[in-house]
């Protein structure tokens, strides 16, 4: 399965019910106070970069980066299309977000998600690229729902022209 990731800047239709859904996946994890998935709307505003990944032209992985300050983002909206999870799309999100953020000079990133058993598996997908628990971050509270992690990315190192 081949996945298509790239950055939009409007909803469509199929994006816009793949987001609804994760909101609606999200409704039993924790009370509205303690769930902090963008809407659309959100998530096309300025400071945030959403990414959709495709298959055959229908979104099945969503994943955002938010400013938190400056060299500092917030891993946002990550979600797979539950029907295609444990098929490597998840992990090709996250990459891409990695790859983005460390391009574009970015030192942090951050990330909150639920502490319920319901995201066990997202703890553990980010936990195998590097990020480690941590406390709560920009406008964040300590919440038992919630679960903070932070990864300090490597400097990019600008390409040098080659000598021809």
């Amino acid at each position: 399965m081949s996945i298509v990731i790239e950055r939009v800047d409007a909803a469509t239709p199929a994006l816009a019910a793949f987001l609804v859904a994760h909101h609606a996946e999200l409704e039993p994890t924790a009370p509205a106070e303690s769930r902090h998935a963008l809407d659309i709307e959100r998530l096309l505003a300025p400071g945030v970069r959403l990414f959709v990944g495709s298959v055959e032209g229908a979104p099945v992985a969503t994943g955002a980066l938010a400013a938190v300050e400056d060299g500092h983002e917030e891993l946002k909206s990550m979600r797979t299309d539950p029907a295609l999870r444990g098929r490597g799309l998840g992990r090709s999100m996250l990459a891409h977000l990695l790859a983005d953020a460390q391009a574009r000079g970015i030192r942090r990133l951050s990330l909150e998600t639920g502490s319920a058993e319901f995201f066990v598996p997202a703890r553990s997908l980010y936990a195998s690229a590097g990020f480690r628990e941590s406390g709560p971050f920009g406008r964040y509270r300590a919440d038992p729902h919630s679960t903070f992690m932070t990864l300090t990315l490597p400097a990019s190192v600008p390409e040098t022209p080659h000598a021809g």
